[in-house]
């Protein structure tokens, strides 16, 4: 199982891909009004495991965890922000082109009681910070809203090793998440802009 992981490691990690993407939807549809950047990365056998202790981080595993999580979807938004800017402009949908980062709660600082797991939290802790940092100027210059997601702890291979702990009504089906995250962008306002959202719709602290 590490293998097919690792190579979707690999593909968040090749900015080639990234342009081929943005060529391919520009060829495509020539237009985007909405962008989710869904990519997460917290274990793998041999590879990178969540800490539990300082004395278990490792710059192999920051680096990699910052890779995947927080310079692939800030990369894949700057290769998009043509067709996202274009999408803005032709006044359908919202009025406005829509980037939703899937981020999680233990990224947030002020969120964090629990301490551990810091390749992660730090990784998501940039997304965020990245995120906000685009939704200046995307949101002045090119009407483009960016949100941040947390969609709770969902039923994937990326919990699964972790679920041990989690109360069964708060480990979620895959259907539930993403109905609940739907709901958040299709209510969002350009208002919204820059906000960290939990799958409740309630705002997360920094």
């Amino acid at each position: 199982r590490g293998a097919p992981h690792r190579a979707a490691a690999g593909r968040h990690r090749r900015e080639h891909h990234r342009e081929a993407a943005a060529a391919a939807v520009g060829e495509t549809h020539g237009s985007l009004d909405l962008l989710i950047n869904a990519a997460g990365i917290l274990s793998i056998p041999n590879v990178i495991q969540p800490e539990t202790s300082l004395s278990k981080v490792q710059k192999s595993s920051l680096l990699l965890a910052y890779e995947v999580n927080a310079v692939g979807p800030i990369l894949v938004i700057k290769h998009m922000r043509p067709f996202l800017k274009i999408g803005a402009s032709l006044g359908t949908g919202k009025g406005f082109s829509l980037v939703a980062n899937m981020s999680a709660r233990v990224g947030s600082i002020g969120d964090n009681a629990l301490g551990g797991w810091h390749s992660y939290r730090a990784s998501k802790t940039a997304l965020n910070q990245l995120t906000k940092t685009a939704s200046v100027e995307l949101g002045k210059k090119d009407n483009i809203a960016c949100i941040l997601l947390h969609p709770g702890t969902v039923d994937t291979d990326l919990s699964r090793p972790f679920q041990r702990n989690v109360a069964k009504d708060k480990l979620f089906t895959r259907e539930f998440s993403v109905h609940k995250l739907l709901s958040i962008i299709d209510n969002a306002k350009k208002t919204d802009n820059g906000k960290f959202f939990a799958w409740d719709g309630q705002e997360i602290p920094w």
